[in-house]
């Protein structure tokens, strides 16, 4: 290291000042409080955790795996399961992901790659206050408006897939007057309205990714002859592959744990079903708002044990989302 001769006299050395990349002042307060609050976020979501599991160890002691495979939920005769709202909540969260999927996808799409400049922010705003509509309104909305039409395309499901067991009712397809409580309140009927709920998160998340596809290869296939379309297809949709898993697994993260509006769509019912049309299912997040309020001690210790099943599936399904999203290109090296 050399030395620099000081003012101060002849003979003097002096060391060079070393950098330090230590923030300082504002930037300081800025670092350290960031971090604080990403420490409290894995403090809350640790404690919550903790809590759920905590809780519901008196039920997993005495029931044991039995927990998992019963269906049935019966506190007056000491029957507790969550096999049949377990996959209640699968099949709902599958079907507004059928629906959500696309429609995120297309959307994001049209407002990232075809969308007028002056059109765009509009658009955007329009799908992001989607978010913020409360879902009970979601509910009603899914209650009064989709469910006598989403029975009718039910009914139509059934007349012409009926031979799949997952399109099968209990009732005649062929009737001279069909009976239409047989396809009401139904995970078909609950995940319709669920959809809407999901394709905001979706969209946002796959409308970024797209907006960040690099400049010099959209450039670069335009040169070489390609259409909008062929722009989209061979830069665009490869360079999202990410964000669009991504975004549809935080989307189902969504689906998974909707309650208020599923409790004000389904009619209760304990039996594993796998046909999704018919009337009858129930899931985690609506069986635990239906029956909060007059639980016992057992049986709120059952609910709480649910809630933490729910919570973890819904920690690994987002966590797995993130993990891909941050693994994807997502702008990584785009050309300005």
């Amino acid at each position: 290291m050399t030395t620099i001769p000081a003012r101060g006299g002849p003979g003097t050395d002096v060391l060079p000042r070393e950098i330090s990349r230590r923030p300082t002042g504002g930037d300081a307060v800025f670092v350290h409080g960031f971090r604080l609050v990403g420490a409290s976020v894995l403090v809350i979501t640790g404690g919550v955790g903790l809590f759920l599991a905590w809780q519901a160890y008196p039920t997993l002691e005495h029931y044991g795996w039995s927990f998992f495979t019963t269906q049935q939920w019966s506190p007056e005769s000491d029957v507790l399961g969550i096999a049949a709202v377990l996959v209640g909540t699968i099949e709902v969260a599958m079907v507004a992901m059928f629906f959500a999927f696309p429609l995120a996808l297309l959307t994001a799409l049209y407002i990232s790659e075809y969308a007028p400049l002056k059109l765009r922010p509009m658009l955007v705003s329009m799908v992001d206050l989607m978010a913020a509509v409360p879902s009970i309104i979601w509910g009603l909305w899914g209650f009064f408006l989709v469910m006598p039409h989403a029975a009718a395309l039910a009914h139509w499901l059934q007349q012409h897939f009926g031979w799949l067991p997952i399109f099968q009712v209990d009732a005649d397809p062929d009737a001279a007057v069909w009976d239409a409580s047989r396809y009401v309140a139904s995970a078909f009927c609950a995940g319709i309205a669920v959809a809407g709920m999901v394709l905001p998160m979706a969209c946002a998340v796959m409308r970024q990714v797209f907006s960040q596809a690099p400049v010099g290869e959209r450039e670069a296939a335009l040169a070489l002859g390609a259409t909008r379309w062929g722009v989209v297809t061979s830069v665009v949709l490869p360079f999202g592959r990410g964000g669009i898993i991504g975004g549809a697994m935080l989307g189902l993260g969504r689906a998974l744990g909707e309650t208020i509006a599923v409790l004000l769509i389904v009619s209760p019912e304990f039996v594993i079903k796998p046909r999704i049309l018919e009337v009858g299912t129930n899931t985690i997040s609506a069986l635990i708002a239906g029956r909060f309020g007059d639980a016992t001690d057992i049986q709120l210790s059952a609910l709480l044990a649910a809630g933490f099943v729910l919570f973890l599936i819904t920690l690994v399904v987002n966590t797995l989302a993130a993990i891909i999203v941050n693994r994807s290109r997502s702008g990584a090296g785009t050309d300005a």
